[in-house]
C-alpha cells in the first residue's frame, strides 16, 4: 500500500455518497506498500479500506483482482471484500483514478515473524491456492521470467550506482534463470506478493491475507518461494531454517508438493529474488522525492539471490516431511 495521489475531503465524500458505508468520519493515507494510493476510512458505519489503482495497474486487470476476491473469500479464505455500490458495481472513479472501497480486516501484521507465524502462513497459502480453484478468470503473470529482461534494461545503466558490479551479477543470473527456468509444474491462482505486511493475525491467529493485486496464474509453487523469501530471512540475511520447516509443513499440511515441484523450489526461489531484486531496484532509481512512499532497499534480494544459487536441493529450505511430497507415477 502508498499513497501516490492525494485526494480532498470533498471529493471523498461525493465518492462514498454512492456507498451504504455510512458518513465520512475521517480519513488517512496509508504510506506502506509500493503500487497503489490507500486510504483508511473512518464512517458511521465502521472501518474500510479505499484503494486508487494507480498507472502501473493495468484497468483491464481490475474484475480479476476483485472477482478474486469474491471468489475466495465464499470458497471459505478470509480476506477483504470488495463493497458495491447502489448501482452493484465495484468500481468508480476518483481523483481521475479507478477507484474501490474494501472490507476492513481486522488485525496487525508481524513486524518480526515467528516460528507460528510462518507455519499459519504456509497454511494459509496453500489454502488460498485450494480456495482459488475454479476461478474462471485467468490473469498470466506479467512479472515472471518472461519480464525480467525487460525490466532489467530499465535499470542496468545505472545498476552499479547501487553496488558496484550489480551489472554483472544481475545479467549472469538472469541468463541462468531464463535458461533453467521450469515447465508443466501445477499452475492455478497464486497471490505472488504475500509477505509479511499482506498477512494480518490477531496474536498467534491468522485472521487474513490482504493485497491481491499482483494475484495471477503460475506455478503454485512459485507462490511458496515468494514467501520463502519473505518471510524465512532474518534482518541479518541469514536465513532461519526452523522457520523455512514451519512455513514448508504448514503448506504441505494443506497441498502436497510434487516430486516435480520439490526440484524446482531452488530455481523458482532464485527467480522470486530476481523479480523482487528487479521491482525494488527500478523504484529505488525512480521513485520521485517527496512521495509518500517508503523506498525498499533492493540490496537485501540480491543477498537472498546469492544465497538461492548456493542452493542444491529443497530440503536446504526446510523440507523434511517426504510423506508430504506426492509420489510421482513410474
Amino acid at each position: 500500500m502508498a499513497v501516490y495521489t492525494d485526494v480532498s475531503e470533498t471529493d471523498l465524500q461525493l465518492f462514498i455518497a454512492d456507498y451504504d458505508i455510512g458518513q465520512l468520519l475521517s480519513y488517512k493515507g496509508i504510506a506502506e506498500g509500493v503500487e497503489n494510493s490507500n486510504f483508511q476510512l473512518h464512517t458511521s458505519q465502521g472501518n474500510f479500506i479505499l484503494t486508487l489503482y494507480e498507472k502501473r495497474v493495468n484497468p483491464n486487470d481490475l474484475p480479476f483482482f476483485l472477482g478474486l476476491m469474491d471468489h475466495l473469500a465464499g470458497n471459505g479464505l478470509s480476506c477483504p471484500l470488495p463493497i458495491r455500490r447502489r448501482d452493484g458495481e465495484t468500481l468508480g472513479v476518483l481523483a481521475g483514478r479507478p477507484a474501490a472501497v474494501i472490507s476492513f480486516l481486522e488485525g496487525m501484521w508481524p513486524r518480526k515473524p515467528s516460528v507460528t507465524h510462518c507455519r499459519e502462513t504456509g497454511r494459509a497459502l496453500a489454502a488460498m491456492h485450494v480456495a482459488g480453484e475454479g476461478f474462471e478468470i485467468v490473469r498470466p503473470n506479467a512479472l515472471s521470467v518472461d519480464s525480467w529482461r525487460p525490466l532489467w534494461e530499465r535499470s542496468a545503466a545505472r545498476a552499479d550506482e547501487v553496488e558496484k558490479g550489480l551489472a554483472i551479477e544481475i545479467t549472469q543470473a538472469l541468463d541462468a534463470l531464463e535458461a533453467g527456468w521450469p515447465k508443466g509444474l501445477p499452475e492455478g491462482v497464486i497471490h505472488a506478493d504475500m509477505f509479511p505486511d499482506n498477512v494480518f493475525f490477531i496474536g498467534d491467529e491468522l485472521s487474513g491475507i490482504i493485497d491481491f493485486y499482483f494475484a495471477c496464474n503460475d506455478f503454485l509453487v512459485y507462490d511458496l518461494a515468494i514467501c520463502i523469501n519473505a518471510w524465512c530471512f532474518e534482518p541479518d540475511g541469514s536465513y532461519n531454517l526452523t522457520k523455512g520447516m514451519a512455513l514448508i509443513d504448514g503448506y504441505t499440511d494443506v497441498r502436497s508438493l510434487s516430486a516435480e515441484e520439490v526440484a524446482a523450489l531452488p530455481i523458482l526461489a532464485q527467480g522470486a529474488a530476481l523479480r523482487f531484486l528487479l521491482t525494488r531496484l527500478y523504484d529505488w532509481l525512480t521513485t520521485p522525492e517527496g512521495a509518500l512512499v517508503v523506498k525498499k532497499d533492493p540490496r537485501e534480494y540480491l543477498r537472498k539471490l546469492r544465497f538461492h544459487r548456493a542452493v542444491d536441493n529443497a530440503s536446504e529450505y526446510g523440507l523434511r516431511r517426504a510423506g508430504h511430497i506426492e509420489e510421482t507415477a513410474p
